[in-house]
């Protein structure tokens, strides 16, 4: 009886190893391998560093011709020129306006201010907190460098007419584009254009 049960006992272990053998090795290709086997050639960048490395290779460019072009310092001037730009435009500052601005978007302005005062309107710009301003891209094209800045701010506007005084906060959001020709000795930038952004 014993040598039965022994018997019994070793064929079972041996079944089981076999089960064991077979159900516990992998056979042929399986969904896994392929996954480690596909490599891709190249690395896909993200939106976000595309930008950032198109970004820094517009800023490269533009040292090739401006060695001492300096990002935060560049940044720095773009907030304060969109401060003054501002509040010249809502107090009809010609001449600080035409310093700041290409004669295009001068033209554009003056057409602005001249309506606002045929209907004998005025209006003065209180930027609440300092503007957000990021770098969005740069290009040097020929002799003309241009650098797109991101301005997010907030400002409250007073509007004083015949009908009284209005006031307005908003939050904005816009794309400015600032051109230096880099053969002129002037280092200062001028404002190109401006656009809408999403905030």
């Amino acid at each position: 009886m014993f040598i039965q049960i022994l018997v019994l006992a070793v064929i079972a272990a041996v079944v089981l190893y076999q089960l064991y053998a077979t159900l516990g090795r992998r056979a042929g290709r399986q969904p896994e391998d392929a996954a480690l086997a596909v490599k891709p050639a190249t690395p896909v960048l993200a939106p976000l560093e595309a930008e950032a490395g198109a970004r820094l290779e517009g800023v490269a460019a533009l040292r090739a011709r401006q060695p001492d072009f300096d990002t935060g310092h560049f940044l720095g001037g773009a907030r304060a020129a969109y401060e003054m730009i501002v509040k010249a435009f809502a107090t009809g500052e010609r001449e600080t306006l035409k310093s700041l601005l290409a004669p295009e978007v001068m033209a554009n302005f003056e057409a602005a201010i001249v309506a606002r005062e045929a209907e004998g309107r005025s209006e003065k710009i209180e930027i609440m907190t300092p503007p957000r301003v990021d770098l969005e891209s740069v290009n040097v094209d020929g002799d003309t460098a241009r650098a797109v800045v991101r301005i997010l701010a907030e400002v409250r506007a007073r509007s004083t007419s015949a009908e009284g005084e209005a006031v307005d906060d908003r939050r904005t959001a816009e794309l400015w584009t600032f051109e230096r020709d880099l053969t002129s000795s002037n280092p200062n930038w001028v404002l190109a254009h401006v656009a809408a952004a999403e905030a």
